[in-house]
């Protein structure tokens, strides 16, 4: 034990952060590294196994359809050189590529005219269509060159139709440049023939004759001769274009092996996109998840070190835990205790509050109580207060018995006051960890006015002596707000919360209910829940007791207050008021720990409202 005390283990004060001097507010929470926020991310993405599972199976089953359809795909290729229609192909001045556009070319090889021209080739029975929807043609850049690619499950039919359709392209390609020039010479033709005939008329008329009275004539025959020589010039170039219009480089051939890219390769990519796939969707459902994942979710929303994380129990087990020898969860409350013990905020004055956001307050009644044997074993005098004051059962649940009233509280009470917290005193005994005392809570009318009073003053200030700890033990705070009626009288608030049954909002909202109301949030303890359906109460029964038996109003028949039953004559209706706490309460939890914890408490406050310090006036007879 007194290795534990000097910094063994994991509650050492090696395992505390910084804190500040005196007069200071220490900080919340140490700043994560980028790489360690990371490594938090890709934990909470492994939390949702079946969404990665799901992402790798759609991924392979797309890899497998994506090796089946390409199994027997065979694709065969043909290039071709393009040339522009020219009378020196051998002249360096002329830039070929500026003539050419092969965007253009390459929408003329995918058009109809060449599909038909290749199906009358082929003796295609189908729609020339048809041949286009397994062509692809493309260009290759900074080029002249069109290739052809024809996708068939046939490796000689592949190859047949490329061949054809670029045979029928370069046979259009020349059809179409042929039919140009011709009609260009054409139209030459009929401006030279009007001119030759007027030429020749003149020249008849002029035959022999000369002097001054024919030279404009002369001159009108000259002019005549030089635009018929232009015109037959023009027409000799035409006729002697290249009209080639480019040349097969590449013959297509009957392809050997399959395009596809194999079984192996098409199940590896599958599983590669699977992977990414069900990374995202995980990535896309935590982004969406309201839940606390992880310790560093619960840490940043509540500003505050996560002490401890607890390991799942059953409800049947005792809520003291120090009294099994070798008990990993007796360890664990040590544990917490220590990172307490050399917290700053909390060595000075040992006032310590235990609360739950939500749901049941069992985890954080073994929390308090396992809490207090831990401090009882380093020789504190250990105090827990329990503020639960409309359904109280911790006196049932340890094995508690009377101590003889303090002398101040004697004089202060005059002996006859029996309102909370009353006289009573308990101790429990924690087997070798020691004992603590214990104030049990009881049912009272005006919950406000009892924790307010100025006995639970001094029974707070009781941890001004450096030997005394202080444990309060309160409702869940969005139950009711008795908890921050009382965080200004401690510490500091440790908060023990089920990371699943809380929504990352909710504790930054509890964050701020408690430095708003004056209070400081110490750390928190993360635990998996209770297991084994519904919590039982102190009899191993429900958890909704009857209160049918008044004399367990005080929490327990014997004692100094089991005669109070009188001034609760009216008790059914005081019961009736707090049905919504008692029947609402368990209920709500359980149905949002089976959903997740994603399903807000609507029987329960959310603690912003005072309306839960309520009181209930009695019936007047």
């Amino acid at each position: 034990m007194t290795q534990h005390a000097q910094g063994g283990g994991s509650g050492g004060p090696a395992a505390i952060p910084a804190v500040a001097p005196a007069g200071q507010v220490p900080p919340a929470v140490v700043m994560e590294d980028e790489p360690d926020l990371l490594r938090d991310q890709f934990r909470q993405l492994l939390r949702y196994p079946r969404l990665i599972t799901g992402g790798v199976l759609l991924g392979l089953l797309g890899g497998a359809w994506l090796g089946f359809s390409t199994s027997d795909t065979y694709v065969a290729t043909s290039d071709v050189v393009l040339r522009a229609a020219t009378e020196d192909p051998f002249n360096p001045s002329i830039a070929v590529e500026k003539t050419l556009d092969m965007n253009t070319e390459r929408q003329a090889a995918t058009s109809r005219r060449t599909a038909e021209k290749a199906a009358e080739k082929l003796a295609y029975d189908g729609d020339p269509a048809g041949l286009l929807n397994e062509l692809q043609v493309t260009n290759p850049p900074k080029s002249l060159v069109l290739r052809f690619s024809y996708t068939s499950d046939n490796p000689g039919v592949s190859a047949q139709r490329a061949n054809a359709l670029v045979d029928a392209y370069l046979a259009d390609r020349q059809e179409q440049t042929e039919n140009t020039r011709d009609t260009m010479i054409e139209g030459l033709q009929k401006q030279l023939n009007p001119i030759a005939k007027e030429h020749d008329k003149l020249a008849e008329k002029l035959d022999g004759r000369t002097g001054s009275d024919v030279e404009a004539e002369y001159t009108v025959k000259a002019n005549l001769l030089n635009r018929i020589t232009e015109l037959n010039n023009r027409i000799s170039k035409l006729k002697a274009l290249d009209m080639t219009p480019g040349k097969v480089i590449k013959v297509a051939t009957a392809p050997t092996e399959s395009d596809g890219p194999g079984w192996a390769l098409s199940l590896g990519l599958g599983g590669a996109v699977g992977i990414a796939l069900g990374l995202l969707l995980a990535w896309v459902r935590l982004v969406f998840d309201p839940a606390a994942r992880s310790e560093g979710d619960v840490a940043r929303a509540l500003r505050a070190p996560v002490l401890g994380s607890l390991p799942r129990t059953g409800d049947s087990e005792p809520l003291l835990a120090e009294n099994r020898e070798d008990s990993p969860l007796a360890e664990e409350y040590r544990s917490i205790a220590y990172r307490l013990a050399y917290d700053q905020r909390f060595a000075d004055r040992r006032r310590l509050l235990v609360a739950a956001p939500r749901g049941s307050s069992r985890t954080a009644t073994a929390v308090a109580v396992n809490l207090a044997a831990s401090f009882a074993e380093t020789g504190k005098r250990v105090l827990i207060v329990e503020a639960e004051l409309r359904r109280p059962s911790l006196e049932n649940q340890l094995r508690a018995r009377e101590l003889n009233r303090p002398s101040w509280r004697q004089d202060a009470d005059g002996g006859g006051n029996s309102g909370w917290p009353g006289t009573r005193r308990l101790t429990v005994d924690a087997g070798e960890s020691g004992s603590f005392e214990l104030v049990p809570g009881t049912r009272v009318r005006n919950v406000a006015r009892a924790l307010t009073s100025p006995e639970m003053s001094r029974l707070v200030e009781e941890a001004n002596d450096p030997q005394v700890t202080v444990i309060v033990l309160t409702p869940p705070v969005f139950a009711y707000a008795d908890a921050l009626a009382l965080v200004d009288r401690v510490d500091g608030v440790l908060v023990v919360c089920d990371p699943r049954g809380v929504h990352r909002s909710q504790l930054s909202r509890l964050r701020d209910l408690i430095t708003g109301a004056g209070g400081t949030v110490l750390g928190t303890v993360m635990h998996r829940g209770q297991g084994g359906g519904k919590e039982k109460g102190p009899q191993g029964g429900k958890g909704r007791r009857k209160s049918g038996g008044r004399g367990q109003r005080g929490g327990g028949a014997s004692g100094p207050d089991s005669g109070d039953s009188g001034r609760y004559a009216d008790a059914d209706r005081y019961e009736a008021a707090d049905q919504g706490y008692d029947d609402g309460y368990d209920t709500d939890y359980e149905a949002a720990g089976q959903n997740g914890g994603y399903e807000q408490q609507a029987a329960q406050g959310d603690a912003s409202s005072t309306m839960a310090l309520r009181t209930v006036a009695p019936r007047r007879q």
